[in-house]
């Protein structure tokens, strides 16, 4: 079809709609008038969209008989502009792009984490440093009997050394380039003793580790069994003399875990001892008696049993999950960043 075939009828429709417009918005009161005046100006619009049509199909007809080199010229040049290689001198032939690979740079590997586990030859000690090699860290151990009597194989991986937590020079050695502490040490005999061991001892350690620039120290401590603390007053005591300084010294790294009755099969010499037979079923059981713990004095001897491999698991996560709360982590916490994934 002829693009005057297509202007043509066009125009007609606009005409047409103008002269109802017209006659629908005309109010004169001199028909006669209004009708020349209508005439006039059909005639005046009709002589301009004669002019225009002209001129269309003048601009049309020229287009269409163009020569195919004009045409190609024109479609090189767009196609130039898109693939980006459009250049002024037309004598010069166009290149693609070359892509130069970067050069490689030899980056060091971030840093191995180094754990500093006090007491890692203990009966939960020794979980914590295997839960630590099992995440790739370095692990180091300090005690007072030195290297693990244990024959596992994963105690050969881990540093061990022999020192008196009693005496500040002891950590100097152990603490080079440790990123965290976790502390087991701990200890039953005279109110006197006790108070030395889980009080003094820890004291010493968190102040050497926070003036050694360590991060994060976590700190196993114990959780209250009502009339017991009276009992044991020099354990709980220490224990909770451990906790302030910790709290003073890292408000932001410390973290205290409060685990009751700890379970899991313990070695003693050659004789290993399944604690788990009676921790296990206790747990299952006071785990659901959460409201009665806050009974005075009996409440909390319903605090549920945890077991070993979860507070070695939560520790280790405290000691190298930046994002890891501060403060007092209670046995029911225990259990429930236990069952949580780690970073």
């Amino acid at each position: 079809m002829r693009c005057e075939q297509v202007f043509v009828p066009c125009v007609c429709v606009c005409l047409s709609l103008l002269i109802v417009t017209f006659t629908q918005h005309n109010t004169s009161t001199e028909p006669l008038h209004s009708v020349y005046l209508f005439i006039y100006s059909r005639s005046f619009v009709l002589q301009i969209l004669e002019q225009l049509n002209l001129q269309m199909t003048t601009i049309i007809s020229r287009l269409i008989h163009s020569s195919p080199s004009s045409i190609s010229r024109l479609n090189a040049l767009a196609v130039s502009i898109n693939g980006r290689n459009f250049t002024t001198d037309s004598t010069k032939i166009d290149e693609p792009f070359k892509v130069e690979e970067a050069e490689t740079v030899n980056v060091p590997p971030p840093p191995t984490e180094k754990l500093l586990v006090l007491g890692g030859n203990g009966f939960v000690g020794s979980h914590i440093c295997r839960e630590a090699l099992n995440h790739g860290l370095s692990v180091a151990s300090i005690s007072r009997s030195g290297r693990s009597s244990l024959h596992d194989s994963w105690a050969s991986n881990v540093i061990w050394y022999k020192g008196n937590l009693l005496s500040t020079n002891s950590l100097k050695e152990a603490l080079n380039g440790v990123t965290a502490v976790i502390s087991c040490i701990g200890g039953f005999g005279s109110n006197s003793y006790m108070y030395k061991i889980n009080g003094t001892a820890n004291i010493n350690a968190i102040r050497a580790a926070s003036d050694q620039g360590v991060k994060r120290f976590v700190y196993i401590s114990a959780a209250d069994f009502g009339v017991v603390n009276y009992l044991l007053q020099g354990y709980y005591e220490g224990k909770r003399a451990a906790e302030t300084e910790l709290l003073t010294r890292f408000p932001y790294g410390g973290i205290i875990l409060r685990p009751g009755f700890i379970y899991g099969t313990r070695s003693v010499g050659s004789m290993k001892i399944p604690l788990g037979l009676v921790g296990s079923p206790l747990e299952s059981v006071l785990q659901h008696t959460r409201a009665l713990n806050q009974i005075p004095l009996v409440g909390p001897l319903l605090t549920p049993p945890v077991n070993v491999t979860a507070v070695a698991k939560v520790a280790v996560r405290a000691a190298t999950d930046p994002v890891f709360p501060p403060g007092i982590i209670d046995v029911f916490g225990i259990q429930r960043y236990s069952q949580n994934k780690s970073k």
